[in-house]
């Protein structure tokens, strides 16, 4: 079942996941996009502010990403997204985390330049099995309406 623009109303939409995170995935990860040494090298990692091996910041939204793609995007009428408006990472990604991804709807809302679709804002947070929260995103969405002007169902 495909979701449309009208499926997104403002509270809880989901929880997706698990996703385990190793520390292989840690350093292939960093080894090709964020070669920094406390993603890379334990000791370096203990010196760090991080005070041992930590995933990259950008290895979490990737995460995100895909764990958006499999929860829920790849059966919505999404057309993109303009942007992210905001990320904090707020917790160190750690070897071994299993992780969940929630997910709400803060607000949504008809396009003001297209009849054919609506904006959907999205907070996205991914949080370990402790239940520390480790990421909070916040992007909108471009989304299909179910009843698009000049498209008959």
């Amino acid at each position: 079942m495909t979701l449309f623009f009208e499926d997104f109303t403002p509270g809880s939409f989901g929880c997706f996941g698990p996703c385990h995170v190793s520390r292989e995935d840690i350093i292939a990860f960093a080894s090709e996009f964020d070669a920094q040494p406390m993603h890379l090298d334990e000791e370096a990692a203990n010196r760090s502010l991080l005070k041992g091996l930590a995933g990259s910041g950008w290895h979490l939204c990737a995460i995100a990403s895909r764990m958006s793609y499999d929860g829920f995007l790849h059966r919505t009428a999404v057309l993109g997204s303009p942007g992210v408006n905001e990320v904090k990472w707020l917790s160190p990604l750690r070897p071994g985390d299993d992780l969940m991804l929630d997910v709400d709807i803060e607000s949504s809302r008809p396009s003001s330049s297209r009849s054919d679709c609506g904006v959907v804002d999205v907070v996205e947070t991914i949080r370990n099995a402790a239940g520390q929260t480790l990421l909070s995103l916040r992007m909108p969405l471009t989304v299909q309406r179910r009843d698009r002007p000049g498209v008959s169902s």
